[in-house]
């Protein structure tokens, strides 16, 4: 893993890195509630910067001692969990690499992962234990997580900013997700810009109930907390029952919104809360009369470490906007056939600019051909995502990349899940794309041209059983839709979106 080099670059952050931010935080705040731990059942727990320091010097020592120094990469494969933030923290402390995978992951994908990032060691939950790849160093499972509590101080190093800490793997237009190196300045990149444009103060507390493994809750939620020197309130997962009541029992003023948690919140009763800010992709201003609390606009992705397109405070943008470039960060709207910038309204792909490593991640992982494709020779990132120029100068969203679905907030590239269909004997080809679902915001359908002879209920649960096997669960297609041939766009591509309309006259399985 080789970041990006240049003069001036790591000299914004001379000196700086994640284990000198915690330190600084609990030097100067050590009373300070940072963590607290939210869980469903038993005993919860709260961390003050100085004593979540102390933990994770602790942590690092045990890996240290175990053989993790720096540059070695470390699997964390949990459900939400303070095992899982210590375990992060304590390999940064070491100048080591977290690598956080989706727990909804298949033992292949996983081997996958593993192989790809050269693991040398995994920490785990036991009932995700079986799925770990063999071949590791070593794997420990957090209910013998004391194992690695060790007293004394870890190896010593100095700081280098753009040192990789995380890789997390997003699916985009490849076949097999990318996985993306995050560097120390990126998070103090975050910790630096984030409190500002997410309207956050250190007296505010940030409900973490999305998963650890994405960087919503890794950058937009801790990174933003420990920039401005607030606390975060962890919980395994999200809760429709339990989300009010954690809520005004700790005081939460900010959460991360995705269109299946906003259902949940309003299934129930809102009672009196002092939420002030969710984080959502634009501006809604029902939800916000529904919610009773501001909802920020914020656009970005795993690739960007922190939202790219927010709205300064004062300064909101129009409905269904999702802001301008959040500083630190320049964005063209840009023809995908012509290569002209579309100011005038058009739609055209989002690309953003910004230092690789510090607001920009710092690369795909051995992936030059991924790095090619998605930068431009004058450093502009592709995002995929199609979007307009308002006549305020705020960006509109209109689409994503057809070949990326947007499941419950998990990315799905649907090269990925065609890839898998075509192994099934009897189709002659296959698309999939994504249809409307009311909880998910949508789900995977594949549309499949089957051989001659092939029988349609047989190659239908085939399909399916074939995904279910290799794939994570909200990948995996939920019907199978049989036609004669694809409707055809320019140079005989798929046409893709009169297959999506094709899907909203179905109705999906129960």
């Amino acid at each position: 893993m080789t970041p990006p080099a240049g003069d001036g670059v790591a000299f914004q952050f001379a000196g700086q890195d994640i284990p000198w931010l915690l330190a600084s935080w609990a030097e100067r705040r050590p009373d300070k509630p940072f963590l607290v731990w939210a869980p469903f059942e038993g005993e919860g727990r709260t961390w003050t910067y100085a004593e979540f320091w102390t933990d994770v010097r602790r942590v690092a020592a045990g890996l240290a001692a175990r053989g993790i120094g720096p540059g070695d990469t470390v699997l964390l494969h949990a459900e939400n969990c303070p095992e899982g933030v210590l375990t992060w923290y304590a390999c940064a402390t070491l100048g080591a690499v977290t690598v956080t995978t989706n727990t909804r992951s298949t033992a292949a994908e996983l081997d996958y992962f593993v192989t790809k990032t050269g693991c040398r060691a995994a920490v785990t939950q036991p009932r995700f234990a079986d799925v770990i790849p063999a071949g590791l160093d070593w794997v420990l499972c957090t209910d013998s997580f004391g194992e690695l509590f060790h007293d004394g101080e870890p190896p010593a190093r100095v700081p280098d900013p753009l040192a990789p800490v995380g890789i997390l793997f997003t699916s985009g237009t490849t076949s097999r997700p990318k996985a993306v190196v995050h560097t120390h300045a990126n998070a103090l990149w975050a910790a630096r810009v984030a409190p500002t444009t997410l309207r956050m103060t250190s007296d505010d507390v940030y409900l973490v109930y999305l998963p650890f493994f994405h960087v919503n809750a890794q950058s937009w939620s801790i990174w933003t907390t420990l920039g401005a020197g607030g606390t975060i309130v962890l919980q395994p997962k999200f809760s429709t029952t339990r989300f009010w009541d954690v809520v005004t029992r700790h005081g939460v003023t900010h959460v991360s919104l995705i269109p299946f948690v906003i259902q949940g919140i309003l299934s129930r009763k809102v009672p009196e809360h002092g939420l002030k800010a969710g984080v959502f992709g634009a501006v809604v201003p029902e939800l916000e009369s529904l919610l009773g609390f501001a909802v920020l606009p914020a656009f970005g992705m795993t690739e960007t470490v922190t939202p790219a397109i927010t709205a300064g405070p004062g300064f909101p943008p129009p409905p269904r906007a999702m802001g301008t470039a959040t500083p630190g960060y320049e964005t063209l709207v840009v023809d995908q056939v012509t290569g002209e910038i579309c100011a005038d309204g058009r739609p055209g792909e989002l690309w953003i600019r910004g230092t690789r490593g510090i607001q920009l991640f710092a690369e795909y992982l051995d992936d030059p051909a991924a790095m090619a494709k998605s930068f431009t020779e004058d450093g502009w990132f592709r995002t995929g995502d199609i979007v307009r120029l308002g006549e305020d100068g705020s960006l509109f969203y209109c689409e994503r990349d057809s070949d990326l679905l947007k499941v419950g907030g998990e990315n799905v590239s649907a090269r990925e899940v065609e890839d898998v269909c075509r192994l099934v004997p009897g189709i002659a080809d296959v698309a999939v794309v994504g249809a409307p679902h009311p909880m998910l915001d949508e789900v995977a359908v594949a549309f499949v041209i089957k051989a001659p002879g092939a029988d349609e209920v047989l190659l239908g649960t085939s399909v399916i059983d074939r995904c279910r096997a290799a794939l994570a669960d909200f990948k995996v297609p939920r019907a199978v839709y049989f036609v004669d041939e694809f409707p055809r766009a320019t140079l005989d591509k798929v046409a893709k979106n009169q297959l999506r309309d094709q899907a909203k006259t179905y109705e999906l399985p129960a």
